[in-house]
C-alpha cells in the first residue's frame, strides 16, 4: 500500500533543476524535479553506477547521470542513453498548499 511521504517545499526546487530529498522512509533517497511547472520524484541513484542523479544534468524531462553519462526519462523512469539498461522507480508527487508530498509504496 502506497504511504503519502512529505518530500519537500515547492519553493526548495527551482523551476528546471533537480534537488535530492531524504524521507526516512526511503532508503537511498529520492531526486526531485521542478520540469515546465510539474513535479516529478524518482530514486535518486542511477541504476547502474550508484551515484546520485540529483547530481545530474537536467535537460527537459532527461536527467543525465553525472558518473558515466547514461540518462533516464524522469517522467516514466526508462533508460534513454547506455549505460543505463535498468529503470528508474518513479513516485507520484501530490501538492498541497505549498508543499510536495510522494506516495511511495
Amino acid at each position: 500500500m502506497e504511504k503519502k511521504v512529505f518530500l519537500c517545499r515547492k519553493a526548495d526546487v527551482p523551476s528546471e533543476s533537480v534537488i535530492q530529498v531524504c524521507p526516512k522512509e526511503v532508503e537511498d533517497g529520492l531526486a526531485v524535479y521542478h520540469v515546465e511547472g510539474k513535479f516529478y520524484a524518482t530514486e535518486d541513484l542511477c541504476t547502474h553506477g550508484m551515484v546520485a542523479l540529483s547530481g545530474g544534468d537536467l535537460q527537459g524531462t532527461t536527467i543525465f547521470c553525472p558518473l558515466h553519462g547514461g540518462a533516464f526519462d524522469i517522467c516514466s523512469g526508462d533508460a534513454l542513453e547506455k549505460p543505463c539498461t535498468v529503470p528508474l522507480k518513479t513516485y507520484r508527487v501530490i501538492e498541497e498548499g505549498d508543499a510536495l508530498f510522494g506516495l511511495i509504496d
